[in-house]
């Protein structure tokens, strides 16, 4: 599918004023939440919808910054606002609980709402979802396991604002390629689509606003680990070992840290797993979940 076609089947809500676009399958199946990555968008998720909405209702929103929703320059964009905008967006369609499937960027907003439903003990208040399950793809679980690549960390440095001007498709493209899989790179139509994306409403030029994100998993570290050491619903992560900044050395980690890990290795995978191996992705997810057991 299209970046045209999804858009054309989507809708959008005010979150603070701000646009925001999601995809709604609006069946009355139990709710997936579906939480994308950075710098790419909803979109992440076409090769997965088709085999999952037979089993759930899909809900996947734009965060604020992202593809087709507004993307507003100066803005202090934050994984707390972001979570705030998924917990209005399901107010706003009416999805009081929800299972998720996340990734990278996404990754940090679902370890806070879980951290939020921890601290509500799973009451639902007004503020957040009740979430029934977590499922992780590859993303920054811990900041020491985090590796950024270069231009990640020219992004969050002084010269950020300069790197985000000179950000080109054709720049773009060489970075973004290399954190996939040696046997699983993205087409040329697919770095057509990721970019179409990204520079929807100049969304390059805030990358050193939306990087961020760097710096909030460093201040709530502890908070958001205490979330995945003692969680209270079901967890598993799928994990492309073969991505230079999220993929086996998090996987070592997360095995070694968390008390009888739910993990599954996709060989010969990279950061996107949903892209590089949707059969995959959709095989592990439909066993981890519960209500499909």
């Amino acid at each position: 599918m299209n970046t045209s076609t999804w858009r054309s089947k989507g809708d959008t809500f005010d979150f603070n004023g701000q646009q925001i676009f999601f995809r709604d399958s609006g069946s009355t199946l139990p709710a997936l939440l579906l939480i994308h990555g950075f710098p790419t968008a909803s979109w992440d998720w076409h090769s997965i919808w088709d085999a999952l909405s037979p089993h759930f209702r899909l809900i996947a929103p734009d965060m604020l910054g992202f593809g087709f929703s507004d993307k507003p320059s100066p803005h202090r964009y934050s994984i707390h606002e972001q979570a705030d905008l998924h917990a209005m967006l399901l107010q706003h369609i009416a999805v009081e609980e929800c299972h998720t499937l996340v990734h990278d960027y996404g990754v940090s907003v679902m370890q806070e709402l879980l951290a939020r439903h921890k601290e509500s003990k799973g009451n639902n208040p007004s503020h957040t979802p009740r979430i029934l399950s977590a499922c992780f793809l590859n993303g920054g679980l811990f900041p020491i396991t985090h590796r950024p690549r270069l231009v990640q960390k020219l992004l969050l440095s002084p010269i950020g604002p300069l790197v985000s001007r000179l950000t080109s498709e054709a720049a773009f493209r060489r970075s973004f390629s290399h954190v996939f899989g040696p046997n699983s790179q993205p087409t040329d139509a697919d770095l057509t689509s990721f970019w179409s994306l990204i520079s929807h409403n100049h969304g390059a030029r805030i990358f050193h606003l939306l990087i961020r994100y760097m710096q909030d998993r460093k201040t709530h570290e502890a908070r958001w680990r205490d979330a995945i050491l003692y969680p209270t619903v079901p967890v598993r992560l799928i994990n492309g070992p073969e991505d230079p900044v999220s993929g086996r050395h998090l996987a070592d980690y997360y095995r070694q840290l968390v008390k009888n890990a739910d993990l599954v290795s996709l060989d010969g995978i990279g950061h996107y797993p949903q892209i590089e191996a949707p059969d995959a992705v959709i095989e592990h997810f439909l066993a981890f979940n519960p209500i499909t057991r």
